[in-house]
């Protein structure tokens, strides 16, 4: 089965994801830059789920793009992956609602996880499906940042609850550890 529905659905699925997310910040009634400090919170958790939802998209390009094949299994390891990161919409809300309070800022780090987890579960069945000698395999290597990350996360959930603001900088700690496009595929693509 070919992967450009996989793909097509994805971006799809991704694109609402960031509509609704976006949706969900009220306009501040007034006209004064005073008149934002209430929704500061939600912006900035805005800015940091769009960065991470930006990262899933362009990881997950990559890794279609060099994924031959699709079957039943990819397809819902796939959908496995977008169920998390719809999710991503709600606890981005609740936490910048909430100026990131203890509950909600671990939730946000057990999406965050779950993502995280999806998408491995998602490259391992399309590694299963291609073998380890596909590009994949030899492009993703022992994939440090990709068992990094869930590990930060697993420290952050806790961490909310003790001081909110640690959640917060190791959340974006990952962030930036991904928002450098994983180059392994491309280089791998281009010999």
């Amino acid at each position: 089965m070919g992967k450009g529905r996989l793909e097509a659905f994805s971006d799809g699925v991704l694109a609402v994801i960031i509509t609704i997310m976006v949706l969900e910040m009220r306009v501040p009634h007034g006209t004064e830059l005073a008149d934002l400090r209430p929704v500061f919170s939600v912006f900035v958790s805005y800015v940091l789920s769009f960065v991470y939802l930006g990262i899933y998209w362009n990881n997950h390009h990559h890794l279609c793009q060099v994924t031959e094949g699709v079957d039943g299994t990819i397809l819902w390891a796939n959908l496995h992956l977008l169920f998390w990161l719809s999710l991503v919409p709600f606890v981005t809300g609740w936490m910048g609602e909430n100026h990131f309070a203890a509950g909600p800022t671990a939730l946000y780090g057990v999406v965050l996880l779950m993502a995280a987890i999806a998408y491995y579960v998602l490259q391992q069945a399309i590694l299963r499906k291609q073998g380890p000698a596909s590009l994949l395999a030899v492009a993703v290597g022992r994939d440090l940042k990709g068992k990094l990350s869930p590990v930060v996360y697993l420290i952050a959930i806790p961490a909310a609850f003790v001081r909110p603001w640690i959640a917060g900088a190791l959340y974006v700690t990952v962030a930036l550890i991904w928002l450098v496009p994983d180059s392994r595929i491309e280089r791998k693509l281009s010999k």
